[in-house]
């Protein structure tokens, strides 16, 4: 085929971090004050987060990863331990449970939001059963008061992974503001970046538990040992690790922070252009919004069903990739089929096979101009017209 983006277009990657002067000025006025890991501007970062989320506290750290382990860590989640979570997410809740020695029992998802199902989810509680993650799917926030009030009523904790969603919200209630606990992602592709890092929110007696997790088991940060008291004046109160979120990160994150509105606002413009230019396409389901809620929009995902439509979601991306230059990606591989986990004992997942089979996220990030938008949209109608 003959290639059609626009003569000269570059290759539209499908995501792309906006950084700006400000973000810059931030870290070099970092890299000046001599203090470079945790300290005043993690510390102002963490205060941010809690009062925009009106969670009880925020601790920032170094990967999403990082804060999710540390959750777990925190509930003394071990050998025996279930914990049920969606197999349509990245790996690393699984794996960190994995970590810790407990169990993740993988429940199946609702077929328009691919978030987990609540009705799955409490079919899943065993004896053993600890926790609930859930995962909010591109940004769409899953039913947080069906899932708080099922946590409740089975003694279980809540855990919120909200890595797509940090401006998100359903029927007023903010993701990450809901659950026992919460992670953010600040990964570089995501809703807002720092690069590499991730923040753990919620209940403050959890917190209060996870902060010498996340350094080293010592009662204090390095930042207040040097600013307030003599260095060695510490002790190791647990075995803990380095997972703390350094200032130059956290510059970043400052400034990103306040973008944030807008930087939704800019994706939510690009899926409303997406979705009544692509709506029509047989066999092409376009992701939905349900009343209440506040897209997040970190991937628009569209689901390819190659029964009606023209081709399949791998010869999709083919096309857009090597025809017209654009990026494409596909969230995610189930977890329950990766080679640690097959060796569980799963339930049967028809909904996460079939729309992990299906599913495509087309480029939607507030870099985008509106030509690169009208790009991916001549790109699709073209899919479907050849």
């Amino acid at each position: 085929m003959t290639p059609t983006a626009p003569a000269g277009a570059p290759f539209l990657p499908w995501n792309q971090p906006t950084i700006g002067e400000e973000e810059i000025a931030e870290v070099t006025d970092t890299l000046r004050s001599g203090w470079l890991t945790y300290g005043p501007k993690a510390a102002r970062f963490e205060d941010a987060v809690r009062e925009a989320l009106g969670v009880q506290d925020a601790f920032a750290v170094s990967s999403c990863t990082a804060a999710l382990h540390l959750a777990f860590l925190t509930l003394g989640l071990g050998p025996g331990d279930e914990v049920i979570t969606p197999s349509l997410t990245f790996c690393a809740a699984p794996n960190a449970l994995l970590q810790v020695g407990a169990q993740p029992v993988f429940a199946d998802i609702e077929p328009a939001t691919l978030n987990i199902d609540p009705q799955a989810a409490e079919a899943a509680i065993t004896g053993r059963t600890k926790a609930i993650v859930v995962m909010h799917y591109g940004g769409h926030p899953c039913d947080l008061t069906a899932f708080r009030k099922l946590a409740d009523d089975h003694g279980l904790i809540l855990i919120e992974d909200a890595a797509h969603a940090l401006h998100a919200s359903r029927d007023g209630r903010r993701a990450g503001a809901v659950g026992d606990l919460a992670v953010f992602s600040f990964y570089a592709n995501k809703v807002m970046t720092t690069g590499e890092g991730g923040m753990l929110v919620g209940r403050s007696d959890l917190i209060h538990k996870a902060r010498p997790l996340g350094r080293h088991g010592i009662d204090s940060s390095a930042w207040r040992r040097h600013g307030q008291r003599n260095t060695a004046d510490y002790d190791v109160s647990v075995p803990g690790l380095k997972y703390v979120m350094p200032d130059i990160t956290a510059s970043i994150g400052l400034r990103q922070f306040t973008r944030l509105p807008a930087f939704t606002a800019r994706r939510s413009e690009i899926a409303t252009a997406y979705t009544e230019a692509l709506a029509t396409l047989p066999g092409l389901t376009i992701p939905p919004v349900l009343p209440g809620v506040e897209h997040g929009w970190f991937l628009y995902s569209v689901l390819i069903d190659p029964a009606t439509a023209p081709l399949d979601r791998n010869q999709a991306a083919q096309v857009l990739r090597d025809v017209h230059q654009i990026g494409t990606s596909a969230h995610f591989k189930p977890v329950h089929t990766l080679a640690p986990y097959q060796s569980l004992d799963t339930c049967a997942l028809p909904v996460t096979e079939t729309a992990a089979a299906k599913q495509l996220s087309l480029p939607c990030y507030p870099a985008m101009t509106d030509r690169d938008v009208d790009r991916v949209i001549t790109a699709m109608r073209r899919l479907w017209s050849s």
